[in-house]
Order: structure tokens, then sequence, then C-alpha cells
């Protein structure tokens, strides 16, 4: 199977907030946000294992700032890390100014894809190669993520959690 890099599962959609997006404050509601973030995170695990994939989990969802009606938002999602059936997508969210056309991040999240076979059970994707300093941060943190979500569920004894250790322990 051919190792991938991440640049290989970019993903990028824009959408412009429209009224019937946003709640009662006129923000878009997060709910919105997460279908978009779902939908694009699902198209970069796709990308890196061309098989039907999905959700597994949303490990993290952070709403930094509120995303007002009107605006353009750019989704960006990348597979920061693949396992055995596995894969950590984190998505980007830029709101773009109207006048000066400059982006801010305003929000991010981290999804978790399964890639499965026509029965629906897990099959293997290809392995990821972190290229930039930023893909190589959240490749690394990627094991982490991944040992903690098990651990909270009950699969994996925290004391064989050799990632966490290291960085808790110095180990």
């Amino acid at each position: 199977m051919k190792s991938k890099t991440a640049q290989e599962t970019l993903s990028i959609t824009t959408k412009v907030v429209l009224p019937n997006d946003t709640n009662t404050l006129g923000n878009l509601f997060g709910g919105q946000l997460l279908a978009w973030m779902d939908v694009i995170s699902s198209v970069a695990a796709h990308r890196h294992c061309k098989r039907v994939v999905v959700t597994a989990s949303v490990n993290n969802v952070s709403f930094k700032t509120p995303i007002k009606e009107a605006s353009i938002v750019t989704l960006e999602a990348k597979v920061s890390r693949a396992f055995n059936s596995s894969m950590e997508v984190f998505v980007d969210v830029y709101v773009e100014d109207h006048v000066t056309g400059k982006r801010h991040k305003s929000n991010e999240a981290i999804y978790t894809f399964v890639a499965v076979d026509q029965n629906g059970g897990p099959i293997e994707v290809p392995e990821l190669i972190p290229e930039t300093e930023k893909e190589k941060l959240r490749y690394d943190g990627a094991l982490r993520r991944k040992q903690l979500s098990l651990i909270l569920a009950g699969k994996m004894d925290p004391n064989d959690a050799s990632e966490l250790k290291k960085l808790f322990l110095g180990e």
C-alpha cells in the first residue's frame, strides 16, 4: 500500500453563512459548522485511502470566535496521521475579511475516520508521511490523542500509554 503525504489529502471548501445557517444572534450554528467540518474531513480521509470512510469520533472542537451571517468561511482538512484502519483529520476554519480579503482562523476540530470494506468492516489504510513542521507536530500529537481516547474508552491501560508517559513523566 503506497504511503501518502498530508498535502495529498488536502480538502478545501468555501461557504457563505446564510440566514438559515444562523442562530438568533446572527451567528453560525455550531451544529452547521460541525456538519461542514464532518463532510470536508471525510473527503480528506477518503483521498488518503480511496475507500469508504465513516466518522468514528469528533475528538476536539474549538469554537474560538463566532462566525457572523454573510461571512465567507473556508474549511481546510488534512489527514494528520493514519493508523491501522483509522485516520485522524485536522480541520482548520478561516473567516475572510470582506474588505481586505485577509483570513483569520476562527475554529478547528479533530475528527477520526475509519476506512471500511463493502461489509462495513475496518480495512487497512496507507501510512501518512508528514512533511512540514506543522504536519510533523500534528502527526506526533496524534498518537498521544489516540492513546488518551483509548484510555478514556477503557480500551487501554494507562500504564501502556508510552507516548503519554513521555509527555507527563519525561520518560
